[in-house]
């Protein structure tokens, strides 16, 4: 089922197109990148990653300061990592960013 992700631009109502998003499985050596990608017109990286080997821990981190950039706006994080815990690896995991220059909140989506 796989791991995806969208962000939305709360302060525009609009969704963040053009961030890179990667994601990474921790394993006992450090974070092993897994996927990488950008997000679309809809803010999506859908699918992130199509399967998911293993239960364990997860990490997405979004890279915004390049796109606050490209706007004009000041903001206070250069970038947003989301640790998260896999337990079925056959279930889908959407972990959805809420995103503005000054604060962020995600939840697990469906």
């Amino acid at each position: 089922m796989g791991i995806s992700t969208h962000i939305l631009d709360t302060s525009r109502g609009r969704p963040a197109e053009g961030v890179t998003v990667t994601l990474h499985a921790r394993q006992d050596t450090g974070w092993k990148e897994l996927a990488r990608g950008v997000t679309n017109a809809d803010g999506r990286v859908k699918p992130l990653l199509e399967s998911i080997p293993s239960a364990g821990v997860y990490r997405i981190s979004f890279e915004v300061a390049p796109y606050y950039a490209r706007l004009g706006t000041e903001s206070f994080y250069p970038s947003v990592s989301v640790d998260f815990r896999v337990n079925a690896p056959s279930e889908h995991y959407h972990v959805p960013l809420l995103l503005n220059p000054f604060g962020f909140s995600t939840y697990r989506g469906s």
